[in-house]
Order: C-alpha cells, then structure tokens, then sequence
C-alpha cells in the first residue's frame, strides 16, 4: 500500500544538521554504559513507516519478534508517518530510517539545499503497481482506459505515466475519464462510479480477489521498463549514517534476516505481523504474504539491492519530460550499508 500525498521540504539545511546532530547525540555509537559491568545498552533507533502497516513492512516486524534487531544491539522503534510522511523526519533527524519511493524523492535530490536523504535499500526488487479494474469493463490493456473512470491523484509523475502507457498502447489520453478521487477501499470503488484505480497488487489487488471480484490488472513494470523503478525504498539520514556506519549497516543485517525469514516461511512470516499488528486482516495478511514473499528479492543474491542502471534509468526519463530537475547518474541511494 502507497500513502499518496503532495509532500513539502521546508527544512532548512541548518535545521536539519542541527536535528541530525541531536539525534547521533542520542542514538550514536559512541554512547556507551558509564558503568562497564552493566550489560551494553541498546542503541535506540525510529523507523518511520510510509503508511500503515502492511506486508511491504513484514520483515521489520519479524526482526522485531524474533530479537535480530536486540541481537544487533538496537532498539528498533516502527511508528506510523506524520501526514508529511517519513520523509521530512528522516531529513531533520527525527528517524533515522523512514519509508519512501524512488518517484516521491526528486524534489528531496534537487532542492536548492542540500537535503541529507539516500536510499538504502529496497523492500521490494521490482515495481508491483499497476492498474486493476473488473473484468466486466473489458480494460485488458492500457489503451482501453479510453472512456473509462479513473480515480486519479492529480499528480504530475502518476499522469505523465498513464499518458506514456496508454499512448504507446495506441489510445487516446485525453479520453480517460479523470475522477480526483483517493481510493481507500478499492473494491467498494470498483462496484460504484470508478473504474481503474492504480494500485499494489500484494495488497489491494488481493484484497479485491478476497471481495470475490473477478479483476484484470496490468503492472507497469510489464510494459515499459523505464517504470520498474523502486518502490518502496528504505531511506535514512545521510550525514547520521555516515557519522554512524557500523548502526546502519546492523539496522540493515537485521533487517534483512527478518525479509529474508518472511520469504523462506510467508505463513509464519504473516503470524507475526498479525501478532505484532492485530487489528490487521489474517486472512488477507495470509494471502497477500503469500504473494509478496518471492517479490522481495526475486532474482538477486543481495537483499536491498538497487541497480544503478534502472534507478538512473527513471530519473532520466522524468528529466526528459519536465517532471524534474536532471538528477545525476547514480545520485540519491548507495548499496554501501547493505550486508553482503
């Protein structure tokens, strides 16, 4: 599940540092015990989500249940985004790990001010969004959104890349039914006045399956490379991962063996969430980690990878058409913590 929301960075670099700086005063790693016959406390760390809890995010809480985070000697804290989203706490040092996407982070890499934010690693190796829809409606392909209802979020990047899709399918943009509607329970939409809604398949597209409705849906990934971008990424403080390298990198071993205990064991992996998270859905939980499980890593070795190539690949395709400032190569994430 994506949070879709228009976010601001109104933090000012000096700000920023200043926060950061408080924070590495509280979680860093020189802060030991005055006493050394106490046992070491643990480095107290924020994870900030993106949305509420989902399957996206199953391998934090794994790692929180199954003690890998106390056994890295953290002190894991998973708190729900402010409406600005995780972004903006990351930046200013309030998490130091947040929840983000690779299409929302450009005006964080092409502010004026630096602001101190880079990837760290994926939770998800390709791009699950698409479009879904009821079979009824016939929309087996992009270009049969034509004369369709679609639940936009008024967003530039979201348009331009139905635009792109739909046209190169051989259909008329300008024919969709544009409907600015935010879309929180997709199968109760699709059964009233709206047709195509862009969703993650692991989460609302099982959730309509489990609403026993017959759905078509096509993921961008499938049809142009260029949107197999990251989604969603973990994100951290740049100057307090690099003030604090040996943190990080053991807030990512961690976390790894909880993704990687979830892609091993998806029914166990979705008890824990459960657990951890009860007013969730089991049974929808269930299905949906089922689904997920294999699309964390899916072809590569190293969990959290990103290739340079494909995240390049999608900021120059916003630079070409005016979605952003040009980005340089291999700018705004680094494999550099991630456990090999």
């Amino acid at each position: 599940m994506k949070k879709i929301m228009k976010k601001t960075f109104a933090i000012t670099l000096a700000g920023a540092m200043l926060l950061g700086s408080t924070a590495c005063g509280k979680s860093g790693e020189t802060a030991k015990s005055d006493d050394a016959s106490k046992p070491e406390e643990l480095t107290e760390i924020t994870l900030v989500l993106d949305w509420t809890p989902n399957t996206n995010h199953t391998g934090f809480y794994v790692a929180q249940s199954e003690g890998y985070f106390e056994e890295a000697g953290l002190k894991v804290n998973i708190i729900q985004p402010p409406e600005d989203g995780a972004t903006n706490m990351v930046a200013s040092g309030q998490a130091e790990f947040g929840i983000d996407f690779q299409d929302y982070l450009p005006p964080v890499f092409t502010s004026e001010e630096k602001i101190p934010v880079v990837a760290v690693a994926t939770l998800i190796q390709h791009n699950t969004s698409g479009i879904i829809s009821l079979k009824e409606d016939g929309i087996e392909s992009p270009k049969d959104m034509e004369g369709k209802n679609y639940a936009t979020w008024e967003l530039p990047i979201e348009q331009a890349t139905l635009k792109k899709v739909i046209e190169d399918d051989g259909g008329d943009f300008s024919k969709v039914n544009l409907i600015p509607e935010y879309v929180e329970n997709e199968p109760a939409a699709l059964q009233q006045d709206i047709d195509a809604i862009w969703v993650y398949y692991a989460w609302a597209g099982i959730s309509c399956k489990q609403a026993g409705l017959e759905t078509n849906m096509f993921f961008f990934k499938d049809i142009d490379e260029v949107f197999d971008d990251y989604s969603p990424v973990i994100i951290t403080n740049s100057d307090w991962a690099e003030a604090n390298p040996d943190t990080a990198k053991a807030f990512l071993e961690a976390t790894k063996k909880g993704y990687e205990f979830a892609i091993n064991d998806p029914d166990k992996a979705a008890e824990i969430l459960c657990k951890q998270v009860p007013e969730l859905d089991k049974e929808l939980v269930k299905e949906s980690q089922e689904w997920l499980s294999p699309q964390y890593k899916a072809e590569v070795e190293r969990w959290g990878y990103i290739d340079q190539a494909r995240w390049d690949r999608f900021y120059k395709w916003l630079s070409d058409n005016e979605l952003s400032d040009p980005i340089p190569d291999g700018y705004g994430f680094t494999n550099d913590y991630l456990p090999e």
